[in-house]
Parts: structure tokens; sequence; C-alpha cells
């Protein structure tokens, strides 16, 4: 008869599926630390590798492109999600601001306010119009990334969303490595010259 009794890293394994391990997550981390090797064991039987950056403090899973050859793909667990023009524009500021944070070296966690967000915003759109028409839309590429885990809301000020404070996740670093920053930096460059002309 099999034995079913649950596994003693059970908790772990459904936090990294729900998305990426924090360090500041003591126990989850402790526990993924000491049962690191049975954890990538399980997730192996099902296709699925299990990354830890001990140097950002997060650990996360990821399903492998399935090999051309493979003539029974196994069905993706996680959907790669396209991001619109805005959103995939505030990702690469939030990007290069942490990049900026990190050199300074002011600390582990980089937070900012909706009005800070404007601001690097602001030089990617000459024309006031574009601006303001982005400012008032803000709300629709922040909710996004807070939906794929990037931003964290930490302070809410409802009477003025421009005070709202989040953190940028150090996830952000995985999902957009320094050459594919440069690769997306270049192609919105290009985008935003062609409507302002």
């Amino acid at each position: 008869m099999e034995d079913n009794k649950r596994s003693i890293y059970a908790h772990v394994i459904i936090k990294l599926l729900q998305g990426p391990v924090y360090l500041e997550e003591k126990t989850a981390w402790r526990d993924l630390r000491a049962w690191q090797s049975a954890i990538q064991e399980y997730f192996s039987k099902i296709g699925i590798e299990l990354v830890i950056n001990e140097t950002e403090g997060f650990a996360r899973i990821l399903q492998p492109e399935a090999d051309e050859t493979d003539e029974d793909p196994l069905p993706r667990l996680m959907r790669k999600q396209t991001l619109n023009y805005e959103t995939t524009l505030l990702c690469v500021i939030l990007r290069q601001m942490l990049e900026e944070f990190d050199i300074k070296n002011e600390g582990t966690k980089l937070f900012l306010t909706q009005k800070d967000i404007k601001e690097g915003i602001e030089l990617f759109y000459k024309e006031q119009t574009n601006k303001s028409k982005l400012w008032k839309e803000l709300s629709r590429p922040i909710n996004s990334l807070l939906g794929v885990g990037i931003l964290k809301l930490t302070r809410e000020d409802i009477a003025n969303k421009d005070n709202n404070q989040y953190e940028v996740k150090r996830i952000i670093k995985a999902l957009v490595s320094n050459e594919k920053l440069e690769q997306i930096k270049n192609k919105l460059s290009t985008h935003v010259d062609t409507i302002q002309q």
C-alpha cells in the first residue's frame, strides 16, 4: 500500500508553484535550503528546474523549452505572458532603477512611490500630451506588474495615488537580464522616436 503521508517540504513546493520564494520568507527559505536536493529531485521528475539565486536572495522554478526532437513534450505549467508597450516600458524603467540602486549600494530593497515611477517614465516621453495620457493610465501597467510579482504594494494612499509606495522585487533581474535590458531599451527608443516624429 502506498504511503500517503504529506512530505515535510510540501509547503515549499506549493510556494514555489505560486511564485518566487524570497530570503526574507525565513521559514520557507530555511526549509528550501534544508531540503534543496529532495525538492530539486521532485521538480526534475516533472520536467521543472529549481533555480536558487543566493546573490539576489530568491528561488524560483523554470520549465525549460521543449526540445524540437521531443516527440511527447510536456504541457506548459507556466504560460508566457506578453506585456504591452506601457508595461514593458515600466518593467525596463524599474529594472534600470534597480541597477542604479544596486550600484549606489543603498540597501537590499528598492522602494519607489508612484511619483518616482512617473518621473522615470517622463524621460521616454517628450510631448506633454503623451505623458499626461500615460500618467492617467499608469495604474494598468502597475497592476500588471503587481500581478506577475515584479512590484509589491507596501503603502497605499487612497487620497493621493502618487504617494503609493511599491517594492521592486528582485525577480525582475531574472526576468530581464542585462543583455535583455539593452535589447528592450533599443527597441523602445526606436518606438518612442517613431511615435514622436
